[in-house]
């Protein structure tokens, strides 16, 4: 059940990557969304929108509301981490071999794969 959710909130949308960026740095320990803003570069609305659609699915947890609220990995991610790692990994691997071929990008790429 974690793993479909984990590829729909990382793979099936175009927010996955700044999701699994909030889920990774949030590994690391508790931050609020103005500190997440800052760290990841992002736009605090963008923080929030993303924070909402993880608190949803139960992927992380916050100490409470307003602008002060830690946000931490729910007991469900942390114990579910490796498999966040095995999907992101699968994730960034098979983006990358749209670009690339042994490690360098061919010369005629065809312009609706680039994104």
């Amino acid at each position: 059940m974690v793993k479909k959710i984990l590829w729909e909130l990382l793979a099936g949308t175009k927010g996955g990557i700044n999701r699994a960026r909030i889920i990774d740095v949030l590994k690391r320990r508790p931050y609020n969304a103005n500190q997440l803003a800052e760290i990841l570069s992002l736009n605090y609305k963008t923080i929030k929108y993303h924070i909402e659609i993880l608190e949803e699915k139960d992927i992380i947890t916050s100490t409470g509301r307003g602008y002060g609220a830690l946000y931490f990995l729910s007991d469900k991610m942390e114990a579910n981490f490796n498999t966040f790692l095995q999907i992101w990994l699968e994730f960034r691997r098979s983006d990358a071999e749209i670009y690339y071929i042994d490690n360098e990008m061919p010369n005629n790429v065809p312009l609706e794969l680039i994104h």
